[in-house]
């Protein structure tokens, strides 16, 4: 650890919308209460991004972290990003250097790998990828970097999404044998919401991950356990791309 870090009471934090649940905030501050470190985490719950100017005031600010809806949107308000980051086209992690600019990264990529790969069989192929916010294209580098072809799925067809939730069949659910959930839908507490996609083509030869991690498994993850597919949550995924926050803070 930087010793000049150790020695300073720092502010960490999460900026996004609707983030009383924020698991980087029970995450960290469990952290640094095990670690005995004197900093704090606390979440930064904006209505719009231009109240990131706002928080740039508050002194001692060491790392930001960003979620849902403003990994694309806080873009514009940093002074360098990363060049995975900036090929990704979403951060979800800021520090704050020694000289006060703010420089952009993308953990989410990473800790998608990494909680993905001991799922992946042979066979797994292609993948489907739900939704096109900035998580979404997170998930879509790391499948480049594991050599998966994806398709983005959305309500209104785009350059993006060229297949929509209307447009998909059993026979497209087939083809691919990766589905990834990175839409809000089924999170606490509307537990009883999922995507709308045939889940009748769904086989054991299937793996459903969801970013999602409370609950801890989604309807879309149960129903898909029920027609024998392979399930991961998004739980591994957050510790992981938190893990790689902090060493780039540090």
């Amino acid at each position: 650890m930087d010793k000049k870090l150790e020695r300073q009471v720092y502010r960490f934090g999460l900026i996004g919308k609707n983030i009383e649940y924020s698991f980087s905030r029970a995450y960290f501050s469990n952290k640094f209460e095990s670690e005995k470190l004197p900093y704090t985490y606390e979440n930064f719950d904006f209505e719009s991004i231009n109240e990131f100017s706002e928080l740039l005031k508050i002194k001692n600010i060491k790392g930001l972290n960003v979620t849902i809806p403003y990994k694309e949107a806080i873009i514009p308000f940093l002074d360098k990003i990363d060049k995975k980051a900036k090929k990704i086209g979403a951060v979800n992690t800021i520090k704050f250097t020694k000289k006060g600019k703010l420089v952009g990264y993308n953990t989410d990529y990473y800790g998608f790998i990494k909680s993905i790969k001991p799922f992946i069989k042979s066979h797994h192929k292609k993948a489907l990828i739900l939704g096109t916010g900035g998580a979404s294209k997170a998930i879509a580098y790391g499948l480049e970097k594991l050599k998966i072809d994806y398709n983005f799925v959305s309500r209104h067809q785009s350059k993006v999404a060229k297949l929509t939730y209307d447009g998909l069949d059993e026979t497209i659910i087939l083809n691919h044998q990766i589905i990834i959930n990175c839409t809000p839908l089924g999170t606490h507490p509307n537990i009883n919401e999922c995507p709308k996609i045939p889940y009748d083509g769904i086989t054991n030869n299937h793996l459903l991950f969801d970013l999602i991690y409370n609950p801890e498994e989604s309807k879309f993850l149960t129903i898909g356990k029920l027609k024998g597919a392979s399930i991961c949550n998004g739980s591994r995924m957050l510790e992981l791309q938190a893990e790689k926050a902090w060493e780039i803070w540090t």
